[in-house]
């Protein structure tokens, strides 16, 4: 399926452990202090759900049979920042999918500079041309590993001077990141900008009718 659905964006989610208030215990299984811990991992099974409110969906798997760490801490939280990442940071973000230990953070591991959220306790990365603040709305789990849809509702949008044109996102001028099957990435290659579709007014008038 990887190699089929292609190419997909990808959400470079970083969550934060939960503290006391939210399990009334900070620590994991093994007894590592998980309060604030930031950690960050890409996932390719992403998309927009919705504009209004504004919405976007991440199927979170789950690894050996248990929650992953971000899986984890949203649960626990109900919060997460999706970031956006351009070409030249395909690098960190391949890196950012190994297997890290739950006390370690990624984005210093990385070198990735963190900047705090205005809405959320998940920072955002400073280096990401986009980032989404979300919250929780639901999740929904499906097929017979468990694979968890997360889906989150953006509450504040951050966007890199020069991206907006008219009110719009410049793909190109982002140059987002894009998975293929495997350790394959990709970029954008051409863009044929073709002429908008217009619906004729009696169009209009049969889709009125029908309903």
């Amino acid at each position: 399926m990887t190699g089929i659905v292609v190419p997909r964006p990808i959400a470079w989610i970083s969550t934060v452990g939960a503290g006391p208030a939210e399990r009334g215990d900070a620590r994991d299984e093994g007894g590592a202090d998980r309060a604030g811990l930031v950690n960050l991992a890409p996932f390719s099974a992403f998309t927009m759900v919705a504009n209004d409110p504004p919405m976007v969906g991440i199927n979170i798997g789950l690894r050996r049979g248990a929650a992953k760490d971000t899986g984890r801490n949203i649960d626990e939280t109900g919060e997460f920042v999706v970031n956006i990442a351009d070409w030249a940071l395909r690098d960190r973000v391949h890196e950012s999918a190994r297997e890290f230990a739950y006390d370690e953070d990624e984005t210093r591991i990385l070198g990735l500079a963190t900047v705090p959220s205005d809405l959320v306790a998940p920072p955002r990365l400073e280096q990401a041309p986009i980032s989404l603040e979300c919250r929780l709305s639901r999740r929904i789990e499906f097929g017979r590993a468990g694979a968890q849809f997360t889906v989150g509702e953006v509450v504040r949008f951050h966007v890199r001077d020069g991206l907006l044109r008219d009110g719009k996102i410049d793909t190109v001028e982002l140059d987002p990141l894009l998975r293929l099957g495997g350790p394959n990435y990709a970029r954008l290659g051409d863009v044929d900008r073709l002429a908008p579709l217009t619906v004729s007014v009696s169009t209009r008038a049969e889709r009125a009718d029908a309903n």
